[in-house]
């Protein structure tokens, strides 16, 4: 299983590896929409999203993968800080799957990636 983060934060990025490690799951770091797009066409189980990244501007990345018919139907769940609610909805208005406040993503993280280990 592979999970596509577009993540700049490293020390993030490590425990999102973490998390993903104990069930098998490979996590491919990606730092804007094009490598976006290209990791996104061997369709993995799960995009994970940093909206609080100014940089990786993840929700044009999120509404160009939804362009693409190839990828428009995956998992799509952005994380942002509770003082960043603006780029929650912007990056729900570009099409993310589900938006969380970053506290609750980080402790629901093991959670998600193992849902999207299950068959649909």
């Amino acid at each position: 299983m592979t999970i596509v983060a577009l993540v700049d934060d490293l020390m993030f990025l490590s425990r999102i590896r973490e998390a993903a490690a104990p069930l098998g799951a490979v996590v491919k770091a990606v730092r804007n929409a094009a490598a976006l797009l290209e990791a996104c066409r061997a369709a993995p189980a799960l995009v994970l999203a940093d909206l609080d990244s100014e940089r990786l501007k993840a929700d044009e990345a999120i509404r160009a993968l939804r362009a693409e018919p190839a990828s428009a139907s995956l998992t799509v769940i952005g994380f942002y800080s509770h003082v960043h609610g603006e780029r929650a909805q912007r990056a729900a208005a570009a099409g993310a799957s589900q938006v969380m406040a970053r506290s609750a993503f980080a402790r629901e993280l093991p959670a998600l990636i193992a849902g999207a280990a299950r068959p649909a």
